[in-house]
């Protein structure tokens, strides 16, 4: 029997694989960039050779890199460059340090406008009302863009209007508007990406923006992420990720937008293990925190819901029409594109889920993977329907940890926050799910993600929807394999086997030994790409 060949690193001590056939191991060798042999130490030691570099855990233990099934890193490269202020709840929870800021950059920035991310008046209480005339206080002359912590609302004042040549008769793009008063004039609020996206176009000088991705690409490493999907492509990026190819420390998966104004010519499939456009991106609906999710159940008469300017006894709304969504997917899904589709209310997980059932009967496929992001309000019913119809969802449980009070005690009550992000429901359905952060609207954070969805905690330490909890195994799948999965990706990535890339992270604990409530505080020590060490925490 020949000898194996010599391992480019040999990694020695807990191994969490995430391979059904074999969940742990105490070795692990990588050769060029691959896994070539998951075992025993014994097993491992033929692959030492006098170059192999062997890596002792210790009380640390190695698992897949974590993959983000839904995430949006071009964008997020922009919105946390220097150019736009962040303004997060993550960042600046106080609103007097909100308020300082957007004073600091409009007094900074002069004619070349201010531009800030991150508005979120639910979380940062005591932030005033963003009308024009506030506005247009803030800075007279200079352009001024507040955009909302969701990305589906951004407030401007009278120069930035100008600025970008928005007037009252500028049309609305479909599937967004601009917001106008009783005699038709702007009042400087923009609503969906149709309309926000032309706020903030060409705030960014094209020549930067390559520094910007390989920073962006740095950060997702410091999170233990190997992978990272985009959900909202743009074709304009692509030159900048073909020049940027080799350099790129994370695995790209793209998802073009298409709305009912935007279509793509892309044609299944394109790229390789590095970047790759799997899906179309489509929407039904827009974010419980600015009222415009489309639900069957109301919205609360509080303080929180006149906050955010919702109408009593509104049950939201959605920005596609049946016939919209239909046309898009028609336009998509024979071509053999998967489509991801954006939804947070009830009322719209029937509208698209009723969408996909006739273009499944027009064009059936076996392995279709059609996707639901989000889905905040889904039933059980609806879950078992999608798993029937070959759907899966990728699930934005950190909401929990973030706006769990928020939803309970403002927005929906406690038996719909119970119900908020269904993980448990999703599992018993039979489904295969996907746990993400839609950064840059929370943080990457996939340990925090596993743990919440372990522990289902809000802000103030309440429990909401015990029953729907899931352990830490299941949530360790549906943040690396199951997300690689829906990314059509779990062929290469996603667990530790053998032939797959040796994209890995190394914690400083493992996951399953330590209290769930002390998952998120578990550190990233180390991450690698294809057995290349792309981030090791400092010390």
């Amino acid at each position: 029997m020949p000898s194996p060949m010599h391992a480019d690193l040999v990694v020695h001590g807990t191994v969490l694989t995430v391979d059904e056939n074999r969940p742990t191991a105490e070795a692990l060798a990588v050769a060029e960039g691959r896994i070539v042999a998951v075992g025993t130490r014994d097993d491992v030691g033929p692959f030492i050779g006098p170059d192999t570099a062997v890596l002792e855990l210790g009380d640390a233990c190695v698992m897949p890199g974590f993959v983000e099934a839904h995430g949006h890193p071009l964008m997020e490269a922009i919105v946390l460059a220097d150019r736009i202020v962040d303004i997060r709840p993550v960042t600046m929870r106080g609103p007097d340090d909100v308020l300082a800021a957007i004073r600091d950059e409009v007094a900074k920035r002069g004619s070349d406008g201010a531009y800030l991310n991150g508005w979120d008046p639910l979380l940062q209480q005591g932030l005033p009302e963003p009308t024009l005339a506030w506005l247009d206080a803030q800075a007279s002359d200079t352009p001024l863009v507040i955009v909302h912590n969701s990305g589906h609302k951004a407030y401007f004042n009278t120069a930035a209007a100008e600025k970008a040549g928005i007037t009252p008769d500028t049309p609305d793009p479909k599937g967004a508007s601009y917001g106008r008063d009783a005699d038709g004039n702007l009042d400087g609020t923009a609503v969906e990406s149709g309309a926000v996206f032309s706020l903030i176009g060409g705030v960014i000088d094209a020549s930067a923006y390559p520094a910007m991705l390989l920073a962006e690409c740095a950060r997702l490493n410091r999170a233990g992420l190997t992978t990272c999907s985009e959900m909202a492509f743009d074709p304009m990026f692509q030159p900048a990720l073909d020049a940027l190819h080799d350099h790129l420390t994370v695995r790209l998966r793209t998802y073009e937008m298409s709305t009912a104004q935007m279509a793509t010519t892309a044609q299944p499939v394109n790229g390789d293990d590095v970047v790759k456009q799997v899906g179309i991106k489509i929407w039904v609906d827009g974010s419980p925190w600015i009222g415009n999710i489309d639900l069957t159940f109301p919205y609360l008469d509080t303080e929180a819901t006149r906050l955010i300017g919702v109408v009593p006894g509104s049950c939201g709304c959605a920005n596609y029409t049946r016939e919209q969504l239909t046309e898009i997917v028609e336009a998509y899904f024979p071509l053999g594109w998967q489509m991801a589709c954006h939804v947070q209310g009830d009322n719209g997980v029937d509208t698209i889920l009723d969408v996909y059932s006739q273009a499944l009967q027009a064009h059936p496929r076996d392995d279709h993977r059609l996707r639901l992001e989000h889905v905040g309000a889904i039933t059980d019913e609806q879950l078992r329907r999608a798993h029937d119809m070959g759907v899966t969802c990728s699930i934005f449980v950190d909401q929990i940890h973030y706006w769990g009070d928020v939803l309970a005690d403002g927005l929906f009550g406690e038996e719909h926050a119970s119900r908020w992000m269904p993980v448990g429901s999703a599992l018993a359905a039979g489904m295969r799910v996907s746990l993400h952060n839609d950064p840059p609207v929370t943080p990457e954070e996939p340990l925090r993600n596993i743990g919440v969805a372990v522990t289902r905690t809000a802000p103030s330490g309440r429990v909401l929807g015990p029953e729907q909890r899931i352990t830490v195994e299941q949530a360790i799948r549906a943040q690396t394999i199951d997300a690689a999965w829906q990314l059509f990706s779990d062929n290469v990535i996603g667990s530790l086997e053998v032939g797959k890339y040796a994209d890995l992270v190394v914690l400083s604990a493992d996951p399953r030994t330590v209290p769930p409530e002390d998952i998120a505080d578990i550190e990233v020590r180390e991450t690698y790409l294809a057995g290349k060490r792309v981030y090791a925490k400092a010390g």
